[in-house]
């Protein structure tokens, strides 16, 4: 496997103007959120990008994406028919090859001396030949703002999990009935990081639901159907993510941006002297 394109996907109501906000990156330069997203798919090596839009929307990612607006292309989601239904209307983009989906709300760091996340997920799809998603072990306080996945362990490969089920944003009883994973803490579940790389075969099980009639087409039943037919993979990426959507998330995501780039010292002696002001 090769993966030569990647789809990102920014059409959700409540996601379309999040990935158009400015922040600081490592390196100390103003971006928007979706240029730092796009910065992280070119890390992979990965330069033919689909964004997934609202019809009227494309100018402002246009703009947003700033020197990388020329690699793009874009398409446009007329109806809101779910996340799973987003990523089916590139398909005329990516046709029968694999590709990374990476969602427009997230941010990733990687970890100290780790490569870049993105990076570190097509590697694992590109020599395991499959479909893999990026996971994070999550406290289960947090499982209803995440799909989460239950398996095993790949024998000798402590990162990577077999994957046997995929629950969308499961309650705690669900998930320590179904996504129990050998090894994790206690209370600790494998959730999803807003990274995939997806096969032909999830875009034809796309594909199918959607011509079932159905109304909303999400993404995590379909992947548990995945699971099912073919060899599909769970990778723990040396990284954390980043919603920007959730309360203070913007502010989470730069200060995470902040304090692992060349600006560290600095902010870190804001913060001091912020706290050290307080009432």
């Amino acid at each position: 496997m090769k993966l030569k394109k990647a789809v990102i996907t920014a059409a959700g109501a409540s996601q379309r103007t999040l990935p158009l906000q400015m922040l600081i990156d490592r390196d100390g330069a103003a971006k928007s959120a979706l240029c730092i997203v796009l910065e992280e798919i070119l890390s992979a090596g990965i330069a033919e990008m689909c964004v997934v839009v609202q019809p009227g929307d494309q100018a402002a990612y246009v703009a947003a994406a700033g020197e990388h607006a020329r690699r793009l292309q874009f398409v446009e989601q007329h109806e809101a028919k779910g996340y799973g239904h987003a990523i089916l209307c590139a398909k005329p983009f990516v046709g029968d090859e694999p590709f990374l989906h990476a969602v427009s709300d997230h941010l990733w760091v990687r970890t100290k001396d780790a490569k870049a996340c993105a990076q570190q997920l097509v590697e694992v799809a590109e020599r395991e030949d499959c479909a893999v998603s990026a996971v994070q072990a999550t406290r289960e306080s947090l499982l209803p703002n995440f799909g989460a996945v239950g398996g095993k362990r790949v024998q000798g490969q402590p990162r990577l999990y077999a994957i046997e089920s995929v629950l969308e944003k499961p309650t705690p009883t669900e998930a320590e009935q179904t996504l129990i994973v050998s090894g994790l803490r206690a209370g600790f579940y494998l959730c999803f990081f807003g990274m995939h790389v997806l096969t032909h075969g999830a875009m034809s099980l796309l594909e199918a639901r959607a011509n079932t009639g159905t109304t909303a087409i999400q993404l995590s039943p379909v992947l548990h159907e995945l699971s099912k037919r073919e060899r599909y993979l769970a990778h723990e990426v040396q990284g954390q993510r980043y919603d920007l959507g959730v309360k203070y998330g913007l502010t989470q995501a730069q200060l995470a941006l902040a304090l692992s780039g060349q600006d560290r010292a600095e902010v870190l002696t804001q913060l001091v002297e912020l706290l050290a002001g307080r009432d």
